[in-house]
């Protein structure tokens, strides 16, 4: 007799809508950030591969956790009755995901960037200091 609110509403779609495209984002942007940072990690790690490709995959296996969890967090939805209340819901939400997953992949490359000019200022101090030893 008494119908069940998932029935009566678009929520249960727009949970079905929602993850696949959230975690699908997630696992692409990941990838391709993930993917194009192995440079820049062995850069930092002075060519020492094993190591940069391990804290690579950290950083890649961080982001994951991260950001699905930030998916998961906002997931809930009100009262969904139309399908255009549907589109305009997915739409808030899955932008709203997408712009902090490009401000989260903006934060990344400047770790990545940051780390770089690290490991640079480093190897120069050690060239200075290497001359100022062989000029005494």
């Amino acid at each position: 007799m008494a119908a069940t609110v998932l029935t009566a509403t678009y929520n249960f779609s727009a949970y079905m809508i929602y993850l696949p495209i959230v975690i699908t984002l997630t696992v692409l942007v990941s990838q391709f950030l993930f993917k194009n940072s192995k440079t820049f990690m062995i850069d930092i790690f002075h060519q020492k591969k094993d190591i940069a490709m391990a804290t690579n995959s950290l950083f890649k296996i961080g982001f994951y956790l991260l950001n699905i969890g930030f998916a998961l967090c906002i997931i809930e939805f009100f009262q969904i009755e139309t399908v255009e209340r549907l589109v305009v819901a997915l739409s808030k939400k899955i932008g709203g995901f997408s712009i902090y997953l490009g401000i989260m992949m903006l934060l990344n490359l400047l770790l990545f960037l940051k780390g770089r000019r690290h490991a640079l200022n480093k190897e120069k101090r050690i060239s200075e200091e290497i001359d100022d030893l062989k000029t005494d």
